[in-house]
């Protein structure tokens, strides 16, 4: 019964550093003229070069109409661009403007930049052990088997 109150303070715990760091990160969107989603949609197809809105919905854990509003909005503001599959029209591809890439690089080191700033208040003995624990939520996180 132990292991579960443990498991469940972990649980809890989690949440709330995800939630703070959202609000951390949303302060860096917020300053290079984003939302928080935007910034979430950006961060995929700079990874994956060009997508389709369906596979991004699912990888944001969001619905097809949600993200193609987010695109449109990105879209408008010349962040990114839709091109239609030549095989099925239907299909819809999305990837980063090239005149925005540059742009990109800069909120990503901004980003970068903000992360590290919080983190160089930590001593390097809390540095260790936040990497350590990180690494063994990973690993947790990516086993098949987790009931997640």
């Amino acid at each position: 019964m132990e292991n579960l109150n443990e498991s469940t303070k972990v649980a809890n715990l989690f949440q709330e550093v995800i939630i703070l760091f959202k609000q951390s990160m949303s302060k860096v969107f917020e300053d290079s003229g984003i939302t928080a989603p935007q910034g979430m949609v950006l961060g995929f197809l700079s990874k994956e070069n060009k997508i389709k809105i369906t596979e991004l919905s699912s990888k944001l854990s969001l619905p097809n109409s949600t993200v193609s509003g987010i695109v449109d909005r990105l879209e408008k503001q010349g962040m990114v661009v839709r091109e239609r599959c030549e095989e099925d029209r239907r299909v819809v591809y999305v990837s980063i403007a090239p005149q925005f890439k540059e742009m990109h690089q800069n909120f990503r080191e901004k980003w970068k930049l903000n992360l590290e700033n919080m983190m160089f208040q930590s001593t390097s003995e809390d540095l260790n052990d936040i990497y350590q624990g990180l690494n063994i939520l990973k690993k947790l996180l990516s086993d098949p088997k987790s009931n997640l």
